[in-house]
């Protein structure tokens, strides 16, 4: 099946305040988030036409680039009205969206607080991250080389662009192996999160889950523990080891992309989708949809 490439697409895309074509929607060669990735972006998803979480992402958005060191020019407010523009416009209900700001190309070199932040949101129809019929299975992971770095050393808990330079290299080896996803651990060791999206285990009735305080929080995950604690399921977030892997009996993960999406296997390590996971499937579908 053949796939249009994105910048070959048709739609209109919100680029700095005006809605253009979605083929001129371009940047130059030598604009800094490209280079230095001075870029932070969000991921969203509409269902029905409404954007999931709108206002949160919005407000993550705005915070990922003031740990970048920029300020976004647009308000919370001003950032929702023109996702909704953005999703209206296009004639789209179920869709993805991706708001995107980064440093322009006023100055290049490290230094560059005075070039412009440009923000731009694009949305696409974008069904399921994983292979339908294997995602309900359970998907099958690898476990990652590199690991997510010591929060002393990146700014961890913006969704900058930069920091997913090791995740699409570990996603790549592992598609290669003929894995869906990796497994990555932290800088210590410890388990941490997939490539794009959270993780998590459950053992005698509970849910375990690694601290998010070296990986970004995941909306999706927030909402899921939120879930799972109405169900009045027990959610314990620790730090968790890697040989504990086999010690657990479901596994899913979670993210905007990915939404709840069951696993089957880490690197040989085998687990079954059960009740918990598939509850959670359930209710994060409901959730979204508004019921």
């Amino acid at each position: 099946m053949s796939v249009i490439p994105f910048d070959m697409r048709d739609g209109l895309i919100w680029f700095n305040g005006e809605l253009v074509a979605w083929k001129d929607a371009k940047i130059h060669i030598l604009s800094h988030g490209l280079h230095y990735g001075s870029c932070v972006f969000e991921g969203e998803r509409a269902y029905g036409g409404s954007i999931f979480k709108c206002t949160e992402h919005s407000e993550r958005f705005k915070t990922s680039a003031e740990l970048l060191d920029f300020e976004i020019p647009y308000s919370v407010a001003e950032i929702d009205a023109a996702k909704k523009l953005v999703l209206s416009k296009n004639g789209m209900k179920d869709a993805y969206l991706r708001p995107v700001a980064w440093r322009g190309s006023e100055m290049m070199g490290v230094s560059a607080q005075n070039n412009k932040i440009n923000v731009a949101i694009a949305a696409w129809e974008w069904p399921s991250y994983f292979d339908p019929e294997q995602r309900m299975k359970g998907i099958r992971i690898d476990m990652a080389e590199y690991r997510r770095p010591d929060p002393m050393t990146a700014p961890s808990t913006s969704k900058a662009a930069g920091l997913y330079m090791i995740c699409t290299i570990s996603k790549h080896r592992a598609e290669r192996k003929g894995f869906a996803d990796a497994l990555m651990l932290d800088w210590q060791g410890r388990v941490a999160e997939c490539t794009g999206a959270n993780v998590f285990f459950t053992r005698d009735g509970a849910i375990h889950t690694p601290q998010a305080d070296c990986f970004l929080n995941g909306i999706t995950r927030q909402t899921v523990i939120d879930l799972a604690k109405k169900r009045g399921i027990e959610v314990i977030e620790r730090r968790i080891m890697p040989d504990e892997l086999a010690s657990f009996n479901e596994c899913f993960i979670t993210g905007t992309a990915a939404e709840v999406t069951p696993v089957g296997e880490i690197a040989g390590i085998m687990y079954k989708p059960a009740n918990i996971t598939m509850t959670l499937v359930d209710d994060y579908h409901n959730a979204v949809n508004g019921r």
